[in-house]
């Protein structure tokens, strides 16, 4: 996949989408545990409050690193780019 365009000075639009949708979806996951933390024990039974909120919480923290992963491989990409543009070896 290619990380950057032009360039090499900045980020691929498909990449700042799929940054952003991890964001937006990480969000929802949280707000969709919080919402079974406070309102699931009017009508779920408590160990399945347990874990669905475990797993609304399981999902945001994925989401969160996969959006951070992108971000620090898209940032290495560009380095290693601007590096080959300069004559510099990247650092490892």
């Amino acid at each position: 996949m290619k990380y950057v365009q032009g360039n090499g000075c900045e980020m691929n639009d498909k990449i700042k989408t799929r940054i952003i949708l991890f964001y937006i979806g990480g969000i929802f996951n949280a707000m969709l545990g919080l919402y079974v933390v406070f309102e699931g024990p009017a009508f779920l039974p408590e160990d399945q409050v347990k874990i669905l909120t475990l797993v609304f919480l399981g999902f945001t923290v994925v989401n969160f690193y996969m959006a951070a992963f992108l971000k620090k491989k898209v940032k290495d990409a560009i380095a290693a780019s601007q590096a080959k543009h300069d004559g510099v070896t990247p650092p490892a």
